[in-house]
């Protein structure tokens, strides 16, 4: 099966504007994304879709392959676009967050390998568990419950399952019952150009989570489960840690050569 990557890029960000050019930490943050998506074993290209001018420059620069797309209300939108109209022959493809600098090459390659391995889904997506109060409390922290096949049974911003009769903090120190909803998915090119013309779904509007839009037309959703989760790049003092981060490995790397 032929796998495109594809990053949905937009310049303006309400938390941290044009975070996608910033480049304190050496090079621009969406050269970052695209240089670890590059890296998986599993892609056959990987692609970069923007409607700004100035991104597409910058993709250019460093010798990425970008194209252009009209404005959309979402990434997947903008992916779906991309599909048709430049990618033909490919039987899936990856939607990978322009602002996780730090993915890991090996989960795309473990998504794409979900859908390769089991033909019944329609789209793929990871889960962590959640060890923390912090993420569990969260409602920017997607949950998901999946059934005994690996299946998204649901995703919500709420705590489910509910842990009527239990101490949360307990459960987090074991074998943890919640899994958190990696922001990153797999689809097959059919599937996805279907479910981009269809309106948001009731529960999709309400969550504000459009992975509910499959669920609620009877898509199969696999989950793969991964032991860690790529950190995303959100706020002024996420990208000042991130570009911390790249410098101590720098700085690493300049005294072991």
């Amino acid at each position: 099966m032929r796998a495109v990557g594809i990053i949905p890029a937009r310049l303006h960000s309400s938390r941290l504007p044009r975070k996608l050019l910033l480049e304190a930490a050496g090079k621009p943050l969406i050269q970052y994304t695209w240089e670890a998506a590059q890296g998986a074993a599993a892609l056959d290209q990987v692609l970069v879709a923007t409607d700004s001018a100035e991104i597409a420059r910058t993709v250019a620069a460093f010798d990425g392959l970008c194209r252009m797309t009209a404005e959309h209300p979402s990434g997947t939108d903008r992916i779906a676009q991309v599909v048709r109209e430049h990618c033909p022959d490919v039987d899936l493809v990856v939607n990978i967050q322009g602002d996780e600098p730090e993915i890991d090459p090996a989960q795309i390659d473990q998504l794409v390998a979900a859908l390769q391995t089991d033909t019944s889904s329609d789209m793929a997506t990871l889960a962590a568990p959640i060890r923390t109060p912090g993420e569990l409390n969260d409602p920017s922290c997607t949950k998901v419950v999946c059934d005994c096949a690996g299946r998204a049974m649901y995703f919500s911003r709420a705590t489910i399952p509910h842990p009527r009769d239990a101490d949360p903090g307990e459960l987090l120190d074991g074998d943890s019952p919640w899994r958190l909803h990696l922001g990153i998915y797999a689809y097959r090119r059919d599937f996805l150009l279907q479910l981009t013309e269809q309106e948001p779904s009731t529960l999709e509007r309400l969550e504000k989570l459009e992975q509910l839009r499959a669920l609620e037309t009877g898509a199969a959703i696999r989950v793969v489960e991964v032991e860690h989760r790529s950190v995303g790049i959100d706020t002024p003092e996420d990208y000042a840690r991130f570009v911390s981060r790249v410098c101590a490995v720098d700085e690493a790397q300049r005294r072991a050569g």
